[in-house]
């Protein structure tokens, strides 16, 4: 099937990508508009346009062909110009499907950019041109330039609300920039969370009026919108909405009107007569619901079909009905521990990094509580980080063999330990055959890769041209490893098929800049490998709707930065708060979705820039929160260079001993891996009464539904008058602190100890 996959959201000036599924190469693609908002430029029946022939007022055209040499359009880009509904058909080689995109009022507002000329890095005079460089020109160097307003560059454009991080750089040499940072007022995203469940069939719950006096599957959204840029401390004054979308796959036009036609408010109740008795086969009834204030958040999804053992059904026609989660994450991958290998420096300073000398070392990763290895780059590639991939089937020769990667596994397997693969599809490396192809001009290779106005061209790289002028589009200065073009059916058909060959071999993948690869392509990704592979993204700023039917896990650079400027003493201890709500206001509902992580392979060591102390912390406070806590190799044995050898022949030292520690008070404490977190009520009478207060922070991990009572025991608690609640206390400061805590406390589980009214912390505490 070749249907394009799910109802899209979007808002007005932003952009988003359509494609068939499962696309073939040698068929034939076309779209057109079937319906589209009134107050919009493009009209029932139009076709894609392209880029340079603009739309009836000469702006860009609202549906766009991709960038392909092909005469038909298997992939376009829908910018809505109007808020509304756009129906677009996509006519395929197995017939026809519809594709709606709910686009919501533009989200941007007015910004102006401005660094003084002597704040760059650069004597005035030295200064030839500047570029932007930001998330919101997807970091294409040289594509916007400030211009001078006197004794500054400055450059004004339009951006959502946020705090965003920017840099100007001087002559474009990304060594020569001055970073800063904007905020633009605003409300944050809103976000739900789905409650999905069968009533009044065959689960004795009871019934739901529904008007027809049989089960319903009714659906209600908890909602919430964060509060404007700046005042987080109060609440918001936006009425979150919500819009359900049935999916357009799983039944007629007719029945998808009707179903959503029930709607009330967050509610939607669907008696089982009103869904076609067919759409409860194979991938079931999917059902979308979409969060909208002054902004749109990301979807949730459930699946309505016939299967499912969670309970949440009744009985249809004579078999079960369920209401599963089809995006579900795998139930191994419930906050893992994950260790991060650089693959080519873990076996140290003398033996060469292989396979074999990976899987020696596993014991080691028990010892340490691990649930998940992941390994940078194992396929083939000319360069020692392995990010320039040369061939997608085929394990790095010095690493070893595939059977040698495949006994690796098993042996993770055989310990416990799942393996997540570092999947870089975004571009390849200029070395790759695929792009000799392309530049030597070979027709079928000629939409492989994005091409670029030569005039962007930043590197110097001696790249190959095709047309005068032209060259390969990469990202910041990269040099060698051009972009791939998912415009491309064919190029979607190889990656696609890169996915399933890996995806029979190990748990999970890590996919390097996903935020330079499609969501449209992600989703498929997703709906494609088995349920128990794990999802993780690397999206930089982290990003909500890159979980929408898309990854399990997030990279949290909230929490990354903010542990940084707190090791610096740029930033108290306090900020470890600020960034943790971050991730709500952005848009995430579950803070479980989150890599929390001090360091990695692309950033320096937190040990090198904030000394020992303040790493403990920091690995306490990644630990001691909700969501996957990462230990990037060596953090735990006193590296300083941030891919150099690890240091296996100093032995375990106390910082190994530490992080050792933390794991297994996670992995037997489950408060710390699935409590709610709090920062205020009982975290807030912490009190240091010796010591910097502002390298100390706390919060409280709570058992989800349950009030905290101060360190006493809840009434009703199911694990029968045992405590509900923990305090984790963190102190970044060289000493000790000493902090008066609630009445009640009588334990310290990570010192293993009874403390009293006033505890010295160290580097953590997790007190009950």
């Amino acid at each position: 099937m070749h249907e394009p996959g799910p109802p899209r959201t979007t808002s007005v000036g932003e952009s988003v990508e359509l494609a068939p599924r499962s696309p073939d190469p040698d068929g034939t693609y076309e779209w057109a508009v079937r319906d589209a908002p009134a107050a919009s430029a493009v009209d029932a029946g139009d076709g894609p346009r392209a880029e340079s022939e603009g739309g009836r007022t000469g702006s860009p055209p609202v549906l766009a062909r991709g960038a392909t040499s092909r005469s038909d359009s298997p992939v376009v880009h829908l910018r809505p110009d109007a808020p509304g509904t756009y129906v677009l058909t996509l006519h395929a080689p197995d017939g026809t499907h519809r594709q709606r995109v709910r686009a919501f009022p533009d989200e941007r507002r007015e910004v102006e950019l401005r660094v003084p000329a002597a704040d760059l890095p650069v004597a005035d005079a030295d200064v030839d041109r500047v570029s932007l460089m930001w998330a919101h020109n997807e970091r294409l160097l040289a594509r916007d330039r400030p211009e001078r307003d006197g004794d500054d560059w400055v450059l004004e454009t339009r951006v959502p609300p946020g705090r965003h991080r920017f840099g100007f750089v001087a002559n474009d040499d990304l060594g020569d920039e001055r970073g800063d940072v904007v905020e633009v007022p605003g409300p944050g995203r809103p976000r739900l969370s789905l409650d999905a469940r069968v009533e009044g069939g065959g689960d004795g719950k009871g019934g739901t009026d529904t008007g027809s006096g049989e089960p319903a599957v009714v659906l209600t959204a908890d909602v919430d919108a964060p509060p404007a840029l700046g005042d987080r401390d109060e609440p918001s004054a936006s009425a979150v909405g919500v819009e359900f979308l049935v999916d357009d796959r799983d039944a007629t036009p007719e029945a998808v009107a009707r179903i959503e036609s029930l709607a009330d408010g967050t509610t939607l109740a669907v008696p089982l007569g009103e869904i076609p008795d067919d759409a409860l086969d194979g991938d079931g009834l999917r059902v979308h619901a979409v969060p909208h204030a002054e902004r749109y958040g990301a979807a949730e999804t459930v699946r309505i079909g016939r299967d499912g053992d969670d309970g949440r059904t009744a009985e249809g026609d004579g078999a079960p009905v369920a209401v599963t989660d089809p995006h579900a994450p795998p139930a191994w991958a419930d906050a893992p521990t994950i260790y991060e290998v650089f693959v080519r420096s873990f076996a140290g300073d003398t033996l060469p990094t292989t396979f074999r000398e990976i899987e020696r070392r596993v014991p080691y990763l028990e010892s340490l509580h691990v649930d998940a290895l992941w390994l940078t780059p194992v396929l083939a590639s000319p360069t020692e980080h392995g990010y320039h991939v040369t061939d997608y089937y085929e394990t790095a020769s010095d690493l070893g063999s595939r059977a040698a990667f495949e006994s690796l596994v098993e042996t993770c397997h055989d310990a416990g330990i799942r393996v997540i693969f570092d999947l870089v599809i975004n571009h390849t490396s200029r070395d790759h055959p695929a792009f000799q192809m392309h530049a030597a001009g070979v027709e079928e290779y000629a939409d492989h890769y994005r091409r670029a106005d030569g005039d962007f061209d930043v590197t110097g790289t001696d790249w190959a041209e095709l047309a005068p002028g032209d060259m390969p589009e990469y990202y910041f200065d990269w040099r060698r490893i051009p972009n791939l073009n998912f415009d491309s059916p064919t190029v979607r058909e190889w990656l696609l098929d890169v996915v399933d060959e890996w995806a029979a071999v190990v748990d999970g993948f890590r996919a390097d800049v996903a935020w330079g690869v499609p969501h449209g392509f992600w989703k498929e990704v997703a709906d494609r490998v088995p349920d128990d592979v794990l999802l993780l993204d690397e999206t930089l700023p982290h990003d909500p709707f890159y979980g929408e039917g898309e990854f399990d896990l997030h990279y949290d650079s909230s929490l990354y930065g903010a542990l940084g400027e707190v090791g610096a003493g740029r930033a108290p201890a306090d900020a470890v708060a600020e960034a943790f709500d971050r991730a709500a206001w952005l848009g995430f509902d579950d803070p479980g979705a989150q890599l929390r992580y001090v360091e990695n392979h692309d950033e320096e060591r937190y040990l090198a820039e904030h000394g020992r102390d303040a790493l403990k912390a920091a690995a306490a406070t990644v630990f001691a929160l909700p969501g996957a806590p990462m230990i990037y190799a060596g953090q735990e044995r006193g590296n300083e260079t941030y891919r150099g050898p690890i240091r296996w022949h100093d032995g375990d030292n106390d910082l190994t001993d530490f992080h050792r520690e933390l794991a297994a008070l996670r992995e037997r404490e489950p408060l710390l891996r699935e409590g709610a977190v709090a920062f205020d009520d009982s975290a807030a009478d912490v009190r240091v009464v010796d010591g910097d207060p502002d390298r100390v922070t706390a919060w409280a991990r709570t058992a989800e539904g349950g009030d905290e009572a101060d360190g006493d025991a809840a009434d009703g608690d199911a694990a029968g008058g045992e405590d509900i609640h923990l305090i984790v206390v963190v102190n970044f400061g060289s000493e000790p602190a000493i902090v008066r805590v609630p009445d009640g406390i009588e334990t310290d589980l990570f010192g293993d100890r009874a403390v009293g009214p006033e505890v010295a912390v160290d580097a953590v505490a997790v007190l009950r």
